[in-house]
């Protein structure tokens, strides 16, 4: 029986000459293709408009990585970041928080909702909610192909020696760690099939608010508990009570508790199902 995994795993997939291709970056390119097909099946099932997708691809990608690296910044390591303003800008150096994503999204999400659909937010939030939790276990597997975001000691026979990394080798040289990477990508992927299920089992859309308040419970509170086995992100967290990420975690949560209570005791929405894509005749008349 194996007391540990040594873990040593390339973070590039392949390369040819100067360029590299990196497990992370096609975990991201391969969650929102994915994403992208699941909500235009929502969208035909729906009857909503083809042209809103690729609307909601670009306000999504940007929401996202913008959020990410902002996120980052600001919560984690402003102290550098306020004395290099021009080094925001080099993301391939490493550097998104999750949470700051998560913020980005929603900003991106309201502002398609106002200039776009013209409907509440809330319709949007939990239709594209269902793939991110599945693009959010993907990118968990990206960290672990980086070697990164793991956790603090552990006995347990499924410890991982992460032996390409530079930090494990200097804070736990010889001891195998928690692989909380894969942790929270499980959780991400049973979260996924969960609300799949809501959705085209349960019809929980119609209850505005329900699958986007199970979402933020589902991914924060295990984010807030897996943080307690996490290893530190920056050095200021070693004197905190709880770190960062579960600081910046307790919001979502009761988000996402109101959310859910709030879902439930307003009435039931009845909608329709054509199964198509809105027809959007063009209203421009030629002048004669």
């Amino acid at each position: 029986m194996l007391d540990y995994i040594t873990w040593a795993a390339s973070p590039i997939l392949f390369q040819i000459g100067t360029v590299s291709v990196r497990w992370y970056s096609l975990m991201f390119v391969i969650g929102f293709a994915v994403g992208y097909e699941i909500v235009a099946r929502i969208f035909k099932h729906e009857g909503a408009p083809e042209r809103w997708l690729g609307y909601l691809l670009l306000w999504t990608v940007a929401g996202t990585v913008i959020g990410a690296r902002l996120g980052h910044v600001f919560f984690y390591e402003w102290d550098y970041y306020s004395q290099h303003p021009i080094k925001i800008l080099y993301t391939w150096e490493g550097g998104l928080a999750s949470h700051g994503g998560t913020i980005g999204i929603i900003l991106a999400v309201i502002a398609f909702s106002l200039i776009t659909t013209k409907r509440s937010p809330l319709w949007t939030f939990d239709r594209l909610v269902i793939p991110i939790a599945l693009t959010g276990g993907l990118i968990r597997l990206g960290n672990l192909m980086n070697s990164e975001i793991y956790g603090c000691p552990t006995t347990l026979p499924w410890g991982f020696k992460f032996v390409k990394s530079a930090e494990w080798h200097q804070l736990y040289e010889g001891l195998a760690c928690h692989p909380t990477q894969i942790y929270e990508a499980l959780v991400y992927f049973a979260l996924f099939a969960l609300l799949m299920w809501m959705y085209w089992k349960k019809n929980a859309e119609e209850r505005p608010g329900l699958i986007f308040g199970v979402f933020f419970i589902g991914i924060f509170l295990s984010r807030f508990f897996i943080e307690f086995i996490k290893n530190d992100q920056v050095a200021f967290e070693a004197d905190m009570a709880l770190n960062m990420g579960q600081w910046l975690s307790l919001p979502f949560i009761a988000a996402g508790i109101g959310l859910v209570i709030y879902a439930i005791r307003r009435p039931r929405v009845q909608l329709t199902f054509p199964n198509r894509f809105a027809d959007e005749a063009s209203s421009v008349k030629k002048k004669k």
